[in-house]
């Protein structure tokens, strides 16, 4: 069953999905009949597979998430996107906007209309229930993310029923109905570990849960002008009870092989996911040409990289659990010595002098892909073949164990009920998993954290899981999720810093291999040196910070906003038009 089902989703249902369609039209066959056995209600339910994000959409590349902007970590104040970003730049509108389709939910009411009249027990029955509502909570939540108050259709509609066009329901309700179905998805489904990490299980679906509760939670916090802030207690309580029912099972755990300068990045580039952690992944195969192109797209110039920033390679932890900032003219260390004895998680997110390829080869941050000088490293594979054919192969986690205990520590430490018995649990093995030596909570508040990104927040347990959220979850698509639930939204402005640069025109060996690679200019030279990479300082596009020296600061050109209406992304201007009872979303102007 495992083995057939992991095959319909690496081919993205070709097979479920042909064979349901080979069942159509359902006007030639009654619903009875086409909802009769285990095998139809399984092959429908296969369908709904193509909902978890592919690959790409996950480390930020392409994919099927709702709205290009927000893909990966794309748009997010820790990282440098190659392209320009219309929603923060200028000149986005509600013609624009994208995500406003519901195709997949008329999927999962239909199946939901029907699958009670097969002729099975009521526990399967149940079974496969509860994996319709685990999609459609799914697909609500995206929902609510993107445009706040979304119409919940509960049941399919024809073609002619006026309540097509209804006006959006209340975020309570919606919320509500979504919190409901998760539920009726954790009662339901099959508790069985699936160790291919590509099936829904009963833990899957608490993972979930956690996800939804804490977003919600937090949200209804922050977001004050909601008025909700009292209502948001019980949905972290929610929150910690789905993640805290996944760690007394004792079904997963952090991976970890005592190499810490190897366990991280092994859960990012591996074919077969590490199901001791990983939860649900992208799946990728070789053998059946399932590939994607993360090597690729953090490798080589032209692509559409991302690149992280100075401000936030600075929260890394010495790995003596010490704060790097702490120590004197930590923001002029050079890119060699500021990568050294960190957080070992730290050169297996980012390329570092003593990163090497599969053949031997130093790999310095190649600052045409990586505009920071920060090039990401975590999901590429070693072989520098993959930098070009677009053949990656290995699977991308979609939930983690690491994202559960997270989301326990934060819903607890928001709700006043964090010990230092839940960071041991939490937070302190991640810390041990990455190399850090003291993994002790800090007695003080981190003033560079404080003062760079979270001014309003003075409890340290709070501080510190942000630090590490940010740090273990670093280009796993969060981050901006991340933001808005915190209303943080305005690092969104900040500018974006790479390394620093002791001097214009002088040539520099970032893999200190004995060879020079790089070296900042104004023009190109005359007589260039072979093998060295000139980044053009042009003052207009990117410029340093103390002239002729100091950090890159990238993008100088644009100026980024983010007032408190783009929280909600707009409605697709047609879609007003066609439902007269929507109400676009207040900031955005019809063009």
């Amino acid at each position: 069953m495992k083995k057939y089902l992991l095959a319909a989703i690496i081919f993205v249902s070709a097979g479920a999905c042909k064979k349901i369609l080979e069942k159509s039209p359902l006007d030639s066959l009654t619903p009875r009949q086409a909802f009769a056995t285990d095998q139809d209600l399984q092959l429908y339910v296969n369908s709904f597979y193509q909902m978890i994000p592919v690959a790409s959409a996950i480390y930020g590349q392409s994919g099927t998430v709702p709205g290009y902007y927000f893909i990966g970590d794309n748009m997010s104040d820790i990282t440098v996107w190659t392209q320009f970003n219309s929603y923060l730049g200028g000149g986005f509108t509600s013609n624009d906007a994208q995500g406003w389709t519901w195709t997949d939910l008329r999927n999962i009411n239909y199946f939901l209309g029907h699958y009670q009249e097969a002729n099975i027990s009521e526990d399967r029955k149940n079974y496969y229930g509860g994996m319709a509502k685990f999609f459609r909570a799914w697909f609500y939540f995206n929902k609510v993310k993107m445009f706040g108050d979304v119409p919940w259709y509960g049941q399919v509609l024809s073609s002619v029923d006026s309540g097509l066009y209804k006006p959006r329901d209340p975020r309570i309700l919606v919320m509500d109905s979504v919190l409901a179905d998760i539920n009726f998805a954790v009662d339901n489904i099959d508790a069985t570990k699936d160790n291919t990490s590509s099936m829904i299980t009963k833990w899957v679906a608490l993972a979930l849960k956690s996800r939804i509760c804490l977003f919600e939670g937090t949200f209804r916090k922050y977001h004050t002008e909601l008025g909700l802030m009292g209502t948001s207690d019980s949905w972290l309580q929610n929150a910690a009870d789905a993640a805290n029912e996944i760690m007394q099972s004792g079904k997963y755990a952090i991976y970890s092989t005592n190499a810490p300068d190897k366990d991280y990045r092994a859960l990012f580039t591996n074919e077969n996911p590490v199901s001791t952690e990983v939860l649900l992944a992208a799946i990728s195969n070789n053998n059946l040409k399932k590939w994607h192109d993360a090597t690729g797209f953090f490798s080589n110039y032209g692509k559409y990289q991302t690149s992280l920033v100075k401000r936030f390679i600075d929260t890394y932890l010495n790995i003596d659990g010490s704060r790097f900032t702490d120590q004197a003219e930590y923001d002029t260390i050079q890119f060699q010595r500021e990568v050294s004895n960190r957080d070992e998680r730290l050169s297996q997110t980012i390329r570092t002098p003593s990163y090497k390829r599969s053949d031997g080869s130093a790999a310095p941050p190649f600052l045409g892909a990586a505009l920071t000088g920060y090039q990401i490293l975590k999901f590429s594979l070693d072989n520098p073949i993959y930098d070009l054919n677009g053949q990656s192969y290995n699977s991308i986690p979609v939930m983690r164990y690491a994202e559960v205990l997270l989301n326990y520590a934060e819903a607890k430490a928001e709700l006043g009920t964090f010990t230092n018995a839940d960071w041991n649990e939490t937070i302190a093995l991640l810390r041990s998993r990455a190399g850090i030596t003291n993994t002790t909570m800090p007695a003080t508040l981190d003033g560079y954290m404080q003062s760079n990104f979270y001014p309003d927040i003075s409890s340290i347990p709070i501080m510190e899981i942000r630090r590490e959220r940010a740090i273990e979850l670093v280009s796993e698509g969060f981050r901006y999720d991340d933001l808005k639930r915190w209303k943080e939204g305005w690092l969104l402005e900040k500018d974006k810093e790479g390394i620093y640069v002791p001097q214009e025109d002088q040539l520099l060996d970032l893999d200190e291999d004995g060879k020079p690679d790089v070296s900042f200019v104004s023009a190109t030279p005359a007589h260039p040196v072979s093998g060295v990479y000139y980044f053009i300082i042009d003052n207009v596009n990117n410029k340093l910070s103390a002239g002729s020296k100091g950090n890159l600061v990238l993008q100088t050109n644009i100026t980024n906003t983010y007032p408190d209406y783009k929280y909600y992304a707009p409605i697709l201007y047609s879609e007003l038009l066609i439902n007269k009872n929507l109400i676009q979303n207040p900031g955005w102007d019809h063009p």
